[in-house]
């Protein structure tokens, strides 16, 4: 398989996905399109490679059927072509999609895109400090904790 390329079009794709997000207009249609045939589509990406490249189906470099149940069978699943672009795209959808719940969420609560477009930016880039992010400045538009705090 040519890595590079599912990489780079995975990557570039993800990318107009969160711009799109970022910038364009919250309308159904759009979110719908970001959801869907964004981070949809990386984890349905993501499906049809994962499979077949843990089964050996096809091979990633890896050597074989890395074990996931330790450090070094991760370490070496990564460190394959294979195994660090699925793991790239595994990256992108979950992000993708914490993303789209940071956005929806903040304009639900009422938050203005400049404040949103950065907090973007790290999920994008970190993601779980995005969310992070995200959640302190949600709870403080709350008098509870849990109301901050707890998706909705």
């Amino acid at each position: 398989m040519n890595w590079d390329l599912i990489f780079t079009v995975t990557n570039n794709y993800a990318l107009l996905m969160w711009l799109i997000l970022a910038f364009a207009p919250r309308k159904p249609l759009v979110m719908n399109f970001v959801f869907y045939g964004g981070a949809g589509l990386l984890a349905l990406t993501y499906a049809l490679i994962i499979i077949p490249l843990m089964t050996g189906m096809i091979d990633g470099g890896s050597g074989g059927t890395p074990d996931m149940t330790t450090l070094a069978g991760v370490q070496q699943l990564l460190s394959s072509d294979g195994g660090a672009t699925i793991g790239w795209i595994h990256y992108l959808a979950f992000d993708l999609f914490v993303g789209i719940w940071v956005a929806r969420n903040a304009d639900k609560y009422g938050f203005a895109r400049w404040i949103q477009i950065p907090i973007l930016f790290f999920t994008l880039m970190l993601g779980p400090l995005g969310l992070v992010l995200y959640l302190l400045l949600r709870a403080t538009r709350h008098n509870r904790v849990a109301d901050a705090v707890i998706p909705q």
